[in-house]
């Protein structure tokens, strides 16, 4: 089934990690499958998540140690018992705890994934040793560099790249060699986890299609700077000569932070992707296509021009804009791949020359509920495109229940960049008085569905009306950030009936 962006549809944002499950945090086993029946049921059309690579520091999934990379700890093991690399009674008491806890789900699904490797080794049938050899020949573009990175970064104790021994921090041949040949099994292991992973993917998406659920992924444009992808290919980031970021990334002063945000990510040196007709790129994108139906692409205004701070300066208000690849970066990337389903995540400081650029290749951008009663008409639902994506919040967003709690007396801080707190969260109640709910929440969520977006999404914490305290990340902060976590249960017949009937109502099925 083919899913277009075109069609007015409507869908939940909830990351794989968010979902209950029986070890640390949700993973690809019975509960995303049963998630995507579920928005089945509500007459949902879209599933949209983070980033599903290998979480980086704090959790982050935007800090990945890859940019094509799956998280090993997304492997279900009940589904690894399925397929006989594993027996049941070897997996541990469910633990679903109220938050998602990477850290325990590392400690008790490690050993076990390598007991599956091991059994894999052991007692493959020559079908599956050969599905297995046929998968490591088709991402050859990056998984070799990934394994025999995880493998070295497991050998120096976690530590960056930079800091290892020369001959393997700047790739020297020998150096190289000698360390296949000596981190064999462990890279084995790092691509079989790897196919795993893509395994159990394509059977959650071709389940999920067949119930005409569309997933949606996110690419953040840039990437850490300890990944297997700036120490494979040093020349296309902006380092110095011993691999340290000459300018990092970031954004200048805006709403979620007066200070600006100094991401520390590498820049590219678009120079150099560019003379490669931007194969790496093309890779990537390739990847995230196998993977989704659909990305949204983060921080798109950095392809017209981007934030470059330099790498030793203390805050983000020391950057300065700098240009971007342009069209030719998409057009290269649509010459070899034909159609881009992509969203293009254009919040900020939105040029005519950004608009121009994403409507030259039929990008739909993003709206923002939160960000739409500060005064300006032109912000309000009723002026949102056609050509757009709907949010009643993003994984940056406090939550509904938590924004408006936030302007009321006694409730926590007026939100940060509001013009006139009071006003604003007027203007929000008046708006969703509109749609007839006695929860405001809930006739704010209408209201963004009503609006003539084609698409229109919420996290699913708004369709739950959570508070505060179910945030999924603070931007500038880094302690007690992606740890969300649904109750199990929490999504009933009675949530999806409601969500069916305001979906139906607002044409988007």
């Amino acid at each position: 089934m083919a899913f277009d962006l075109t069609r007015r549809a409507s869908g939940v944002l909830l990351h794989l990690s968010s979902l209950p499950g029986p070890i640390g945090h949700g993973d690809l086993g019975p509960g995303a499958h049963a998630f995507a029946s579920w928005l089945a049921k509500a007459g949902q059309s879209w599933w949209q998540m983070l980033p599903i690579g290998p979480a980086g520091g704090a959790g982050s999934p935007y800090q990945s140690p890859s940019a094509f990379a799956g998280d090993p700890l997304f492997i279900s093991l009940e589904r690894l018992c399925e397929d006989g690399w594993l027996d049941v009674v070897d997996l541990p008491p469910a633990s679903s705890g109220p938050l998602s806890d990477p850290e325990l789900s590392a400690q008790m699904r490690d050993p076990l994934l390598r007991r599956a490797w091991l059994a894999f080794h052991e007692r493959c049938p020559a079908s599956e040793a050969a599905a297995f050899v046929e998968f490591c020949s088709s991402q050859n573009v990056w998984l070799d560099d990934y394994a025999l990175f995880i493998a070295l970064k497991k050998d120096y104790q976690g530590r960056p790249w930079t800091d290892w021994e020369s001959g393997f921090r700047d790739r020297q041949a020998p150096a190289l060699e000698n360390a296949r040949r000596i981190h064999a099994d462990e890279m084995d292991f790092q691509r079989f986890q790897q196919w795993q992973f893509h395994r159990q993917w394509q059977a959650l998406k071709t389940s999920a299609n067949e119930k005409g659920i569309g997933l949606i992924g996110d690419l953040p444009i840039f990437v850490s700077h300890d990944s297997a992808d700036v120490w494979a290919a040093r020349e296309l980031f902006d380092l110095d000569d011993h691999g340290h970021p000459l300018h990092v990334a970031g954004v200048p002063p805006d709403y979620f932070s007066e200070e600006g945000q100094h991401w520390g990510n590498p820049l590219y040196r678009w120079d150099m992707h560019r003379s490669t007709a931007y194969r790496w790129w093309v890779a990537r994108f390739w990847r995230l296509f196998q993977l989704f139906d659909a990305v949204r692409v983060d921080h798109f205004i950095g392809f017209h021009r981007y934030w470059a701070i330099p790498a030793g300066a203390a805050s983000a208000k020391a950057g300065a804009y700098l240009p971007g690849p342009g069209a030719p970066f998409f057009e290269a990337i649509r010459e070899e791949l034909g159609g881009l389903p992509i969203i293009a995540e254009d919040l900020g400081v939105v040029t005519h020359e950004v608009d121009d650029l994403r409507k030259q290749f039929g990008f739909p951008g993003m709206r923002v509920l939160q960000f739409s009663f500060g005064g300006d008409p032109s912000f309000l639902p009723k002026a949102y495109p056609e050509d757009s994506v709907a949010y009643t919040g993003t994984h940056d967003n406090n939550t509904l229940r938590g924004w408006l709690d936030g302007f009321l007396p006694g409730r926590g801080e007026t939100p940060a960049g509001a013009a006139a707190g009071a006003e604003e969260c007027k203007r929000a109640l008046d708006f969703s008085a509109q749609y007839e709910s006695a929860d405001p929440v809930l006739g704010l969520l209408e209201g963004v569905w009503a609006t003539q977006s084609r698409l229109a999404v919420a996290p699913v914490q708004d369709l739950l009306g959570l508070g505060a305290q179910a945030r999924m990340n603070v931007p500038g902060t880094i302690v007690g950030n992606w740890r969300f976590r649904l109750e199990p249960g929490a999504l009933g017949s009675e949530i999806a009936q409601k969500l069916l009937a305001i979906t139906q109502r607002h044409r988007r099925t």
